[in-house]
């Protein structure tokens, strides 16, 4: 009765959350695969199959494969930009200064706001003739890029990257914080002691012990470069001519603007398949180490 009771009580926790998956992420997943095999407009009975041609049709696209291209670079940069400088505003903030706590609440303001929110504000920042941003460049002398921040096929993807920046360094910085603050003191004591200098303990000392969370945070940066959305909807919806667009927003354009659902599904196959096999693959080649010992069975054996 003993045992039977424990089951009870595992099911009676463990049964809402499942019955939430399974509705929620799994039923979802099996419904977009299953609508990728038909050219379908989303109203009426799903009866023209077509197999695999939507996805043998999304890598002829050229729309799509910039979509890919976009979000490569979107990752490139958060890794080689955006990352190193939530590190050097964490390792700044981590230090003695007079006001440390109320920039910390600064730059992580901003991850606190909604993404339509954020996007809204620099739409009009960033709006011409009469946005801060065209003013500012006009005392710099560089009229040439007033008005070309989301109007030029050039510029809107750094413009946008800016704005990501803005948004999402704090949530990165704060990790980084709590990482630096987990460090022991004796060992950067210790390291000073033994005569390394500020570089030298940061490389040999701090970069490595802060090794879990930059991996972590490599691998929320990839996610969500991948899945960007709202910033680009709101602020650009994907224009001009594409040149901002992202696979989500491709996904959103054919499946709730063109009525070809059937597409749609196969893009977000796609997304759902590649943000998958990342994920696998970091946990298996990149995490490893700070997985490992995490999981335990037979009572820590």
């Amino acid at each position: 009765m003993r045992r039977w009771g424990s089951w009870a009580s595992v099911a009676w926790f463990l049964v809402p959350a499942l019955v939430l998956f399974l509705v929620f992420v799994l039923a979802p997943i099996v419904v977009a695969v299953y609508t990728g095999f038909f050219k379908w407009g989303g109203i009426g009975p799903m009866d023209d199959f077509v197999g695999f041609a939507n996805y043998t049709k999304l890598f002829d696209d050229q729309v799509f494969l910039g979509d890919l291209g976009r979000g490569l670079y979107l990752i490139v940069l958060s890794i080689t930009v955006q990352l190193p400088f939530a590190l050097f505003t964490a390792v700044l903030l981590n230090q003695r200064l007079r006001g440390r706590a109320v920039y910390r609440m600064l730059f992580f303001a901003p991850y606190i706001l909604s993404e339509v929110v954020t996007a809204v504000l620099f739409t009009m920042i960033f709006l011409p003739g009469d946005g801060m941003a065209d003013h500012l460049v006009g005392l710099l002398g560089l009229e040439g890029l007033q008005g070309r921040w989301f109007a030029d096929p050039s510029t809107v993807m750094p413009t946008l990257f800016v704005v990501m920046i803005w948004k999402y360094f704090g949530f990165h910085m704060m990790l980084f914080l709590a990482g630096l603050q987990g460090i022991p003191g004796e060992i950067l004591e210790a390291a000073s002691i033994d005569g390394a200098g500020a570089w030298q303990r940061f490389r040999h000392v701090t970069l490595p012990l802060l090794g879990p969370t930059i991996r972590i945070s490599v691998f929320l940066s990839v996610i969500g470069s991948i899945q960007l959305f709202d910033l680009v909807w709101v602020m650009t919806a994907g224009g001009p001519n594409h040149s901002s667009e992202t696979m989500a927003i491709s996904m959103f354009q054919f499946g709730f603007k063109r009525y070809q659902v059937g597409y749609a599904s196969a893009i977000s196959v796609v997304l759902f398949m590649i943000s998958l096999v990342f994920s696998l693959f970091y946990q298996r080649y990149v995490l490893r180490r700070d997985l490992s010992g995490a999981v335990t069975t037979g009572g820590g054996r």
